[in-house]
C-alpha cells in the first residue's frame, strides 16, 4: 500500500504500515482497564529510609471527564478553553512541560493567521479565544520572554473553571467500545504514572494525532495526485512527500566583537549556491527554511531530523558569522539554539468533507462553516534545505480574501467521538499548506471545544451536532467573538434585536443602528460599526415595552487590520504592533432604567478583551445605557455589537 493512500486500522489491529505504535489499541472486552500495557510496577521493592517499609508504589489512575483535548497546542488550548466555558468537565492533556505547542518557548515559531491579504497586504485577525490569549500576553508579556509567554498560557489555562490540567503525558493508545473511544491510555513521564481518562468526547489536537490513529481513524500522509481534487497545485503523480519541521535560533547584539565556533556536527553551509528565495534578512532571528522533511515516515525519522537540523542550524549561522558575506554580524551571538524541531505535517485525519485546493481558492461557501484562513498556499519544496535548488517555498497562491473551513473537515468519518483541530485535520496536502499556521489551528480548536461541549449536552456524536445543532454551534462560536465569513449572527435569544430605538451622545462614522446586524466587525469594505466622536460617550437602546435581561454582551475595537503576536523584529508597523491595542476599551459601565430612574448595574475599570460582558441580577426596563469613559489611547471608540440576554451568559 502507498503510504499516501488511506491508513486504517481496526479496533483491534495494528495502524497500517507500522507507523509509530506497536501495540494494538485495546478492546474493552479483551482488557481489564487495570491491566497496565505500560508498566504495572511488578518488579519495584523500594525501601523507604523514613520508615523501613518496603514495596511498590501506586502509580495507576483511573479518572472521567466529560470532554478530553489531547494536545496543549494553541488549537488545544482554544478547544480545552471553549469546552470548559460551556461548563462541561474538561481535561487537556500536554506531552511537554510547557504549553503552546510550535508557538512555544521550546519551538519559538510565530502565531501566523491572515497576516496579510491582497492587494494592500493587510491582516483580517482572528478574533474570539486566540485573540484573548494575545491580548493577554501584551498586557502581561510586553518584554515578549518567550519563557515567560510559557506562563502567559499556563496561566491562560489553570484558571479557567471545569477546567484541568495533565502536563508531561502522552496519549499513547485507547480502549475501545465498537466505533468509539471509551478511554485514553496515557502515560505521564514525570510522575511515572499511568493514567487511564474515560470520556464521552475526544478531541485530537497533538499534531501528529497519536490518539486518534490508535483508534483506527482514517488518515492519509503525503501528497495527493494533482487530478484526485482537482488542484493545480498538486503533483501529477501522488507521492508520500511531507513538508518538514524547521529548527529556529536568536541572535543578540552583544555590544562587542564576538568570535563564534561551530561544534564538531555542524552541516556546511553556503547561500551563494542556495536558491535567491532563500534570505537572511536579520540576525536577530531564526530562519524557517532550515527545514528537513520526509517522504516516508516522518514521526519514526523524528530523531535524525533532528539531528540534521542541529547541524544545519548551526552550519547556516557559521557562514553569516564567518563567511565575511554579511555587514554588522561582528558583535552578534547566538543568544537561544531551539532542541526541539517544529513539525508542519504527518498525519491528516479523514471526516466527512476533505477540504482541498480548489475549497480555498475558489473561496467555497460552507453552511457548516465554523473557521476561516487565508495564509498564502505556502508549500515548502521537497527537501528543505536539503534541497537548495528549488526555493524553500513555492508561495503558490496570494489570497484576496479569507476562505471558510467547515465543521465536517473537523471530526471523524469512522470513529463516533473523535474531533481534531490543527494541521491534523481532513483536509489535502496542498490546503494544508495555508491551513497549518497556528492563529487558524487555534480558531479549528474554538469550534471543536465548543462542539464537543454540545455533543455532552445533547448526547450527541459530532456529525449528529451537523445534522441537528449545527446553527447552534455557529452561534454559540459567534456570541464568544469567533468570527465565520459570510455567516451573521441571528441569534434568537439576543433581545437586541427586538430594540425599538437605537441612539448615540455622537457619531463619528457607521451608525448607531449597526450595533445588531449580525456583524462583529467591518467586512469586505462594508461598515457594521458605530464610531463616537470623542471619549467619554454613550449609546442608549429603548425597548417598546418592559424586558427582563440578565447579561449584555459588547464586541469592541482591538484593529483586526493590526497583528498583535510576538515577533522578533517589527519592521513593518504598518500591520504588526507590540503594544497592547490603543483602539481597546478600558474603561465603561452600564446603566438600566428602573421605575423611571438611572441605576447604574455594571461597572469595568481595567477591561481587557474585545468581547465584554456584563452579568447582573435580573432586572427589568425598557431602556439601558453603555457609556464609554477610557480607551488603552484612542481618543475615540468603535463598537461592533451589542446583545441582551434574559438569562446569563455562561461562556
Amino acid at each position: 500500500m502507498k503510504r499516501r493512500n488511506f491508513l486504517k486500522s481496526g479496533v483491534k489491529g495494528s495502524i497500517a504500515s507500522g507507523l509509530l505504535l506497536s501495540s494494538n489499541s485495546i478492546s474493552a472486552k479483551d482488557k481489564k482497564s487495570k491491566d497496565n500495557i505500560i508498566n504495572d510496577g511488578s518488579r519495584d521493592n523500594w525501601k523507604q529510609l523514613s520508615d523501613g517499609k518496603r514495596g511498590k508504589p501506586e502509580r495507576f489512575k483511573e479518572v472521567n471527564y466529560k470532554v478530553v483535548v489531547v494536545g496543549g497546542g494553541l488549537a488545544g488550548i482554544c478547544a480545552a478553553v471553549a469546552s470548559a466555558r460551556e461548563g462541561v468537565e474538561t481535561l487537556l492533556v500536554q506531552d511537554r512541560s510547557v504549553l503552546g505547542g510550535n508557538a512555544s518557548s521550546e519551538i519559538r515559531v510565530l502565531v501566523n493567521g491572515v497576516n496579510h491579504l491582497k492587494p494592500d497586504w493587510i491582516p483580517e485577525r482572528e478574533t474570539g479565544i486566540i485573540e484573548e490569549i494575545l491580548l493577554h500576553n501584551r498586557f502581561n508579556n510586553p518584554q515578549e520572554s518567550f519563557s515567560v509567554w510559557d506562563h502567559v498560557l499556563y496561566d491562560f489555562v489553570i484558571r479557567e473553571p471545569h477546567l484541568e490540567l495533565l502536563l508531561n503525558t502522552q496519549a499513547v493508545n485507547v480502549e475501545m467500545t465498537g466505533s468509539s473511544i471509551k478511554k485514553a491510555i496515557c502515560w505521564q513521564n514525570s510522575t511515572e504514572t499511568e493514567y487511564h481518562i474515560s470520556a464521552q468526547q475526544f478531541v485530537d489536537c497533538s499534531g501528529d494525532g497519536l490518539l486518534a490513529a490508535s483508534a483506527g481513524a482514517e488518515y492519509r500522509t503525503g501528497r495527493e495526485a494533482g487530478s484526485e481534487f482537482n488542484e493545480k497545485y498538486a503533483p501529477e503523480e501522488a507521492d508520500g512527500w511531507q513538508m518538514g519541521a524547521s529548527l529556529l535560533i536568536a541572535g543578540k547584539d552583544m555590544g562587542k566583537p564576538t568570535a563564534y565556533s561551530p561544534p564538531s556536527f555542524a552541516i556546511p553551509f553556503d547561500l551563494k549556491k542556495s536558491n535567491p528565495r532563500r534570505k537572511v534578512r536579520s540576525f536577530n532571528e531564526g530562519y524557517w527554511w532550515v527545514e528537513v522533511g520526509s517522504k516516508h515516515d516522518i514521526i519514526a525519522e523524528q530523531d535524525e531530523i533532528q539531528h540534521k537540523l542541529m547541524g544545519y542550524v548551526h552550519g547556516v549561522w557559521d557562514y553569516i558569522k564567518n563567511s565575511g558575506d554579511f555587514e554588522g554580524t561582528e558583535n552578534y551571538a547566538l543568544e537561544w539554539i531551539g532542541s526541539v524541531p517544529g513539525r508542519r505535517e504527518s498525519r491528516r485525519f479523514m471526516g466527512d468533507h476533505i477540504l482541498s485546493e480548489r475549497d480555498l481558492v475558489d473561496h467555497q461557501h460552507f453552511d457548516d462553516a465554523v473557521a476561516y484562513g487565508g495564509w498564502s498556499l505556502d508549500e515548502h519544496n521537497p527537501g528543505g534545505i536539503e534541497n537548495l535548488d528549488e526555493p524553500p517555498s513555492y508561495f503558490h497562491y496570494h489570497f484576496k480574501k479569507v476562505y471558510q473551513i467547515p465543521f465536517r473537515s473537523l471530526y471523524s468519518r469512522n470513529i463516533d467521538n473523535l474531533l481534531f483541530s490543527g494541521r491534523n485535520i481532513s483536509q489535502t496536502h496542498i490546503a494544508l499548506s495555508s491551513t497549518r499556521v497556528m492563529a487558524t489551528c487555534a480558531l479549528m480548536g474554538q469550534a471543536t471545544g465548543t462542539a464537543a461541549a454540545l455533543c455532552v449536552q445533547h448526547k450527541k456524536n459530532p456529525r449528529g451536532i451537523y445534522q441537528k445543532h449545527m446553527v447552534e454551534l455557529q452561534e454559540k462560536l459567534m456570541l464568544n467573538d469567533a468570527f465565520i465569513p459570510d455567516h451573521p449572527a441571528m441569534d434568537k435569544d439576543d433581545l437586541a434585536k427586538e430594540v425599538k430605538q437605537w441612539s448615540a451622545s455622537s457619531t463619528q462614522s457607521g451608525d448607531v443602528n449597526l450595533l445588531n446586524d449580525g456583524w462583529s466587525r467591518d467586512f469586505k469594505g462594508v461598515l457594521h460599526h458605530w464610531s463616537t466622536d470623542q471619549i467619554p460617550a454613550s449609546v442608549q437602546m429603548e425597548w417598546e415595552k418592559p424586558v427582563a435581561l440578565s447579561s449584555i454582551v459588547l464586541k469592541c475595537d482591538t484593529n483586526v487590520q493590526m497583528n498583535i503576536m510576538m515577533r522578533n523584529n517589527y519592521n513593518n508597523r504598518k500591520i504588526f504592533t507590540d503594544t497592547v491595542p490603543p483602539e481597546l476599551l478600558k474603561d465603561l459601565n452600564l446603566e438600566a432604567r428602573i421605575n423611571g430612574k438611572w441605576v447604574t448595574i455594571g461597572t469595568i475599570t481595567d477591561n481587557k478583551t474585545r468581547r465584554i460582558k456584563f452579568n447582573f441580577d435580573t432586572i427589568k426596563t425598557t431602556s439601558l445605557r453603555v457609556n464609554i469613559n477610557e480607551t488603552y489611547g484612542s481618543s475615540i471608540a468603535k463598537l461592533f455589537e451589542v446583545r441582551a440576554y434574559e438569562k446569563s451568559v455562561i461562556s
